[in-house]
């Protein structure tokens, strides 16, 4: 052709698609990702088909499973007669401590003095009641005497006497059976049960 639409030079306008720059950093994140999660998976493999770290597996398995200790030998609990009980009454109810120190009587507790509670715990006890005596009741006459009355509140003061002070509490209705009492007394008495060998 000629004339003016004559094609003159050596330089031709190209022909492509527009580059789209998305598609490739897309493309490339994903094949990073998949690089990792195969990469991870094939170390996840390994350790399964090798035991993994066995110095860490031993470690954890001392702490999970510690030497097991010989069972202490029984408590040498006091015998209900070797206990005296004062009973005390610090609910708003009549006759009520001498009721209970009647039945601890029939049960073989040795009684003391019977009567209201004094001001400190007079309507003041919301629970069944509150056992109180010398520090080292808690040791023994404290559990044997909690054996008939679930729930009490064990406080200690500066008594230097081996008698208990038992308060009612405005939620007491009554002792636990005999029989309960004494399988709870012979669980005292038990050694506690040594922690499984590993």
């Amino acid at each position: 052709m000629g004339g003016k639409y004559r094609i003159t030079g050596d330089k031709y306008p190209r022909m492509r698609r527009p580059r789209h720059r998305r598609k490739l950093v897309l493309a490339g994140v994903s094949a990073v990702v998949a690089l990792g999660l195969a990469g991870w998976g094939t170390l996840q493999l390994i350790d399964v088909f090798t035991g993994g770290d066995k110095k860490a597996t031993a470690a954890d398995h001392k702490r999970e499973c510690p030497t097991a200790k010989p069972a202490p030998p029984p408590k040498a609990l006091p015998k209900p007669a070797g206990i005296k009980v004062n009973v005390y009454n610090a609910t708003p109810r009549g006759g009520l401590a001498k009721a209970a120190a009647d039945e601890l009587k029939k049960r073989g507790f040795t009684i003391g003095k019977v009567g209201n509670a004094p001001a400190a715990y007079d309507k003041k006890v919301p629970g069944p009641g509150v056992l109180l005596g010398a520090p080292t009741a808690a040791n023994g006459t404290f559990p044997v005497l909690g054996t008939q009355l679930p729930g009490t509140v064990q406080k200690t003061d500066a008594r230097k006497s081996g008698d208990i002070d038992l308060i009612l509490g405005t939620k007491f209705k009554a002792f636990s059976t005999p029989q309960a009492a004494a399988a709870a007394l012979t669980a005292l008495s038990k050694p506690a049960a040594a922690p499984p060998s590993c």
